[in-house]
């Protein structure tokens, strides 16, 4: 059995990974970090949680693999000691996605680490598969850039790339705001960070062009639904787009645009491609993708990782249907 460790099990991503490798026959979760319930059972804090954990403030080394779901400098501030001991980790922030220059601006923050940067490798299995295979250090991507940058992954010579993305609340994290209220939430969408999201060089760099990134946060728990235009001088085969995905076990071209219900609390990509009415020479396309922001966003896609990382069928553990309706 793989012996794992989370840090910040008290995070909705947390949450998330420790209901996923519950129900994995190759892991055995014996060490959790929680920094704002640390001395207390975790089936007391998650009375979900049927297992006996106790929440530490740290984690001791005798462990296989770590998965940090921490926020970012946080993060990279906690994991560096485990990188330099050659402990494998899972990092769920952007500490280690992005060039130095890029992460440094972005999140307005001086990297604890820089030098550890070059040693983790993107965790994006439908565009890394291979490169994650042989790493011992992965940084799970963002869940925008993870719903918007699969279904463009086949695409060569687009421009004009418009992403908008709705999320659930719960991709606001667990912190309090004001703006999170119930009150302020329930029946209501609101555009966030129009300035210019975090995530958007991350969509940049994975794709090696351009996006404007439009995020609205929405009366739902979980889930992201994007809706991306793009143009292209020329046409685009569409069954080659699909076939394209042919051996990716998550990512799914649909006949139909994808709803986000169809993937809560999978580890799915559910994808609908359509080319819009010529009005001009250009060719115009619409893309529609979903993903549950929690699983296939973060905790599952991890899981994903690891499954990889560790030669385990990339799909153990991760197989569910989805929490319909």
């Amino acid at each position: 059995m793989l012996k794992v460790g989370i840090l910040n099990i008290t995070s909705y991503s947390g949450m998330e990974l420790i209901r996923i490798l519950d129900n994995h026959p190759e892991v055995d979760v014996t060490q959790v970090t929680g920094r704002s319930q640390a001395g207390k059972m975790l089936d007391n804090v998650f009375p979900f949680y049927n297992g006996k954990l106790k929440i530490n403030e740290n984690l001791k080394e005798d462990t296989d693999l770590i998965f940090s779901a921490l926020p970012h400098k946080a993060s990279a501030e906690i994991i560096g000691q485990y990188v330099n001991n050659d402990i494998p980790v899972i990092d769920f922030s952007a500490d280690f996605r992005l060039p130095l220059d890029t992460y440094e601006k972005i999140y307005d923050v001086k990297h604890p680490y820089p030098s550890l940067i070059s040693k983790f490798i993107y965790g994006l299995p439908e565009k890394n598969k291979e490169k994650i295979k042989k790493s011992k250090f992965v940084a799970n991507p963002g869940c925008f850039p993870t719903c918007a940058t699969i279904p463009l992954l086949p695409l060569n010579d687009v421009t004009n790339i418009i992403i908008d993305a709705k999320t659930g609340i719960s991709g606001a994290g667990r912190s309090q705001n004001i703006n999170h209220s119930f009150s302020e939430i329930s029946d209501n969408i609101s555009a966030y960070s129009i300035e210019g999201h975090r995530h958007e060089p991350e969509i940049e760099n994975n794709i090696n062009n351009d996006v404007y990134l439009t995020t609205q946060l929405s009366s739902i728990t979980r889930g992201i639904f994007s809706s991306i235009y793009f143009q292209s001088q020329d046409e685009i085969d569409i069954d080659k787009y699909k076939n394209y995905f042919n051996t990716m076990p998550f990512a799914n071209v649909c006949s139909e645009p994808p709803k986000v219900k169809e993937v809560r609390g999978t580890n799915n990509c559910n994808i609908f491609i359509q080319k819009l009415p010529k009005k001009s020479s250009i060719n115009n396309y619409r893309v529609i993708s979903v993903i549950d922001n929690l699983v296939k966003g973060a905790a599952g896609q991890a899981v994903q990782n690891m499954n990889i990382m560790f030669d385990f069928e990339e799909t153990l553990g991760l197989n569910n249907m989805a929490l319909y309706p």
